[in-house]
């Protein structure tokens, strides 16, 4: 090993980690950019598995070498918005098409062979876990732009009736598979295929309120009658509807990673459609994640 100052980056960045490594998850940042002083570079353990992500369009063979050492199966994807591929494999086992990350002690069904994303999006931890504490048994949640439906696994979990609504059917299947994975009946949980504001709109008129509801939209979005969505521009309309479908008393988190919006203006925007006397609250990001905190998590409590 010729640079031991890259060996002890990456203890030091594993060691801050230890706490999280020991507990109910295995879905965790490990080195986190410019946070852990490798910029451009991204160390996620999913399960039993280590993910590294790059900006640049190569390993360095170094890093490579001394993550090879401790023997987990070991894989890598470049952060490319324009050529969104799965992760190829570096050294280690193989993991199979399909396998298991646990979060909280909730199981989540992953993937290194289904494209860019790999089944759950590990810096809204936190959420989840906030979400899971404010709901009840009875409680009802919308989960919008809701990817493979861990939002609404958490919901569930304790005891919420939960609707799951994406584009994408294998999305819908794979929070379906969720479900399963975790033994909560889908037969007693709603999943929605089709446009968020669509679905809301139509919620809103028939009169059908949620207690909780999940808006975490992808920063842009074509629908399929090529209307653009732009995070910046229209998150507040999407805010608006989705406080049309809010219960009394309910709470909606607000989320964007859209990095040419600040936390400040994230708020200000929500703050010019809340309605009066509600309370508005923004949230970290988890411990992990020791960089710029690009993710904006807002909670809001409406009277």
């Amino acid at each position: 090993m010729s640079n031991p100052g890259l060996q002890q980056i990456v203890n030091l960045a594993l060691d801050k980690r230890c706490s999280l490594m020991e507990s109910t998850t295995n879905l965790i940042r490990l080195i986190d950019g410019e946070g852990d002083r490798l910029p451009g570079c991204y160390l996620e353990r999913f399960g039993e598995a280590w993910l590294i992500s790059t900006s640049s369009p190569k390993i360095d063979p170094l890093l490579c070498e001394i993550l090879s050492e401790y023997h987990r199966p070991l894989y890598w994807k470049r952060l490319d918005q324009h050529q969104k591929q799965s992760p190829t494999h570096l050294s280690g086992p193989l993991m199979p098409q399909f396998f298991l990350g646990v979060e909280n002690d909730l199981n989540c069904q992953l993937s290194f062979d289904s494209g860019y994303s790999q089944g759950v999006f590990i810096d809204q931890r936190e959420n989840r876990a906030q979400l899971k504490s404010i709901v009840q048994p009875g409680s009802t949640v919308l989960n919008t732009f809701s990817y493979t439906g861990f939002f609404s696994v958490a919901a569930a979990s304790n005891g919420a009736t939960t609707t799951t609504l994406d584009l994408s059917q294998v999305y819908l299947d794979w929070a379906r598979e969720n479900f399963r994975a975790n033994q909560i009946p889908i037969e007693e949980h709603y999943f929605c295929k089709g446009d968020t504001f669509h679905w809301l709109q139509r919620f809103a008129k028939q009169g059908r309120k949620f207690d909780a509801i999940i808006l975490d939209p992808p920063t842009f979005s074509r629908d399929h009658k090529g209307k653009v969505f732009r995070v910046e521009r229209d998150f507040p309309l999407l805010f608006d509807l989705a406080i049309r479908c809010l219960a009394p008393h309910g709470t909606i988190l607000s989320c964007t990673n859209f990095r040419g919006l600040s936390a400040a203006d994230f708020m200000e925007q929500l703050k010019t459609v809340a309605p009066r006397h509600s309370r508005l609250e923004s949230h970290p990001m988890p411990e992990d994640f020791t960089g710029p905190s690009y993710l904006k998590s807002i909670w809001s409590t409406h009277a």
